[in-house]
């Protein structure tokens, strides 16, 4: 078997920075250390972070009040309630937002402020549209998915209003730029002066376009990253909509039989995957036939480094 790697995978600046900031203050700290829910979508790195005495809170906890109580807000951001509360607690507050969410909180607010309603393309349920969206007045706001989504959040924005509403789009930031057009496009035949804010993260699609490349040269593809990975989901339906067989897998104990029977395997990972995973997921593959791995563009470190 022959393994390629996508010439880009694995951990983004912005989950490199988050990680890097919860192991800094593990390192150092004389109190407890909590995360306002998972710190990043990966479980093999929540484990270690636990195994480090760093705290995850469940929704709707809180930790203690005092400034002994570091908490570190995860990188898809949280409700801006959420912090303002964790500031009157008193607590020792580690922003590590990415900073691709943080600038689209930003455009909330700003837009928000000047009356436009907005529109949050992606995952209702994803923690960092649930960020974006309470930076946002409550009733003009809508969350859409799909054109489908969006051609009905647009009649209902229109409503009985004589003139056109100020509008603007924001994306979740690992959305695919072909969905992001389609829901824009679909907005815009009933409200031509929406502005569409280029929110998506440079990194998601330098990840997409890296496996576009790739899937040419191998039979299947095998995307490392957790379920709960928005990012990680769209590579693989990235891999499945070119026809080939395709499997999202969390460690090299998930990788099904059935990849081995292929000659040449592609490997791509989610953002939020560390170097570790890949390597095990590429070795287990390789172990099967005992034979060399080739891999395609730079390696992750040196389109990575910090």
């Amino acid at each position: 078997m022959k393994v390629i790697r996508a010439g880009i995978l694995g951990f983004c600046s912005g989950v490199r920075r988050a990680v890097d900031l919860a192991l800094n203050e593990s390192s150092t700290a004389e109190h407890p250390v909590y995360t306002l829910g998972p710190l990043i979508h990966n479980s093999r790195v929540l484990s270690d972070l636990k195994g480090r005495g760093i705290v995850m809170l469940e929704e709707g906890e809180f930790p203690p009040p005092g400034a002994n109580t570091i908490v570190i807000i995860r990188a898809h951001g949280v409700p801006l309630a959420m912090e303002r509360e964790l500031r009157r607690l008193g607590c020792k507050v580690i922003d590590a937002t990415c900073p691709h969410v943080k600038a689209s909180q930003k455009k909330a607010a700003f837009f928000s402020g000047k009356g436009y309603t907005i529109f949050l393309a992606g995952e209702e349920n994803h923690a960092e549209i649930i960020s974006l969206h309470s930076y946002a007045a409550e009733d003009k706001c809508f969350v859409v998915a799909d054109p489908e989504e969006a051609e009905a959040a647009a009649l209902k924005s229109l409503g009985v209003k004589a003139a056109l509403p100020k509008t603007a789009l924001i994306g979740q930031t690992t959305i695919s730029p072909g969905e992001y057009k389609a829901i824009g496009e679909r907005l815009r035949s009933y409200l031509p002066d929406l502005e569409v804010v280029n929110t998506i993260c440079g990194a998601t699609m330098e990840r997409q376009e890296a496996l576009k490349e790739l899937m040419p040269q191998v039979d299947a593809v095998v995307i490392a990253g957790c379920r709960d990975s928005a990012n990680a989901r769209r590579l693989l339906s990235i891999a499945l909509d070119t026809g080939k067989k395709a499997w999202l897998v969390e460690s090299a104990n998930g990788i099904l039989p059935e990849a081995f029977t292929f000659s040449v395997i592609g490997l791509s990972a989610g953002a939020s995957t560390p170097d570790e995973t890949i390597c095990e997921i590429e070795q287990a593959l390789l172990a099967s036939h005992g034979e060399h791995q080739e891999h395609s563009g730079q390696t992750l470190r040196s389109k990575e480094k910090q």
